[in-house]
């Protein structure tokens, strides 16, 4: 046995997963060579060696979510991370030069693989597992649950900053009679939405959200606020002010970190969500501060990982209709990407946010919903 493997059995034993064990969670491997690849390369190596192959789990998500709890991530190769670390200080990742950049990296993939994995809805965001029992229920719900947070009635218009497929932007118009522009950074989001929203009004806009103009009655952000980073986070907020009437209401519903981070994972932004990060409750606060009065702050996490969850049987059922254009190391790729954050959320490393902001503050205060 090879210094690395052992050095790998004991950080992985600190997790209770065995290299070649019997639970579900445990490590197989397939190429020794893995262990020196991961403890040079961490997350980079880890999830790079999974798509070439080189080892499994019989659930990832299992795998995952025992890693996480133990907070073995954080032992990443220390150059790697300060390396990382003042790149992301030093430099803005996610300006307005890379805005188009996880548009056509991520979203603009192929709306078939997204069509086949998510439900009738084409939401991309966490599910409202409360008393769903479907996925579609879960989506609906959630839709549902935002317009009733920023009390939208019928005529009101309401901006979607990060529409994705218009979901949310066809639901307002359908369900509640609102008047909508959805914005996105992805081309083949915008194709799609604009075709399911034919005939309702609803504007679909190619654009990054340092662009959009308007007066709107309510605005609304749903999973969109993850790939503004932090170094932009006050100027996002100064922009949905600058956007929102003065008795509207903004929510914000995004991922977010139990830790202030000002870089994503190195594995999730190479091959998932370039320029991406979570924010954390400080990070928000602080871009808050002389903009926005905190009606609610309402937190779901654990809904994400049945989310997720749904998504992996989808994609699993209707590989045998995608392989032949996407191919095997890209499944390994998409399954890690579903499986690993599943665990994350599972674990409770991340969580889902819904934020409910005022300009002034609402007379007589804001009743929470749930």
């Amino acid at each position: 046995m090879s210094v690395f493997e052992q050095k790998a059995r004991q950080i992985l034993g600190k997790a209770d997963i065995e290299i070649g064990g019997n639970q579900p969670w445990d490590m197989q491997v397939g190429n020794p060579r893995l262990y020196s690849r991961i403890l040079r390369q961490g997350s980079i190596g880890l999830g790079e060696a999974y798509m070439d192959g080189w080892w499994d789990a019989e659930a990832l998500d299992q795998f995952f979510d025992h890693l996480l709890r133990t907070r073995i991530n954080r032992r990443e190769p220390w150059l790697q991370k300060w390396l990382l670390t003042t790149l992301a200080t030093l430099t803005n990742r996610q300006s307005f030069a890379r805005a188009f950049q996880v548009g056509e990296e991520h979203y603009d993939l192929g709306n078939d693989l997204y069509e086949a994995m998510l439900d009738p809805t084409l939401a991309y965001t966490c599910g409202y597992w409360k008393d769903a029992k479907t996925l579609e229920e879960a989506q609906i719900a959630k839709m549902d649950l935002i317009c009733r947070k920023i009390d939208l009635r019928k005529g009101q218009t309401v901006l979607d900053i990060g529409c994705g497929w218009a979901s949310f932007a066809k639901f307002a118009a359908e369900r509640y009679g609102a008047k909508v522009v959805g914005t996105t950074v992805s081309k083949e989001q915008v194709v799609l939405a604009r075709k399911r929203c034919e005939g309702l009004p609803v504007e679909i806009r190619l654009e990054d959200y340092r662009d959009t103009k308007g007066s709107f009655d309510h605005i609304v952000s749903i999973g969109m606020f993850e790939q503004v980073g932090y170094k932009n986070y006050e100027v996002f907020m100064r922009k949905a002010a600058s956007l929102l009437k003065e008795e509207g209401l903004f929510l914000l519903h995004t991922i977010g970190g139990n830790r202030s981070e000002v870089r994503t994972d190195p594995w999730i932004d190479r091959y998932i969500f370039p320029n991406g990060m979570l924010p954390s409750i400080k990070q928000i606060g602080a871009s808050l501060e002389d903009v926005f009065v905190m009606e609610d702050w309402h937190n779901f996490g654990a809904d994400y990982d049945k989310t997720l969850m749904a998504w992996h049987a989808n994609f699993q059922a209707a590989w045998p209709t995608l392989a032949p254009k996407y191919g095997e190391r890209f499944k390994r790729m998409w399954e890690y990407y579903l499986l690993a954050c599943a665990g994350s959320f599972r674990a409770r490393k991340n969580q889902l946010w819904q934020i409910v902001l005022s300009k002034r503050g609402v007379p007589g205060g804001y009743r929470s919903l749930r």
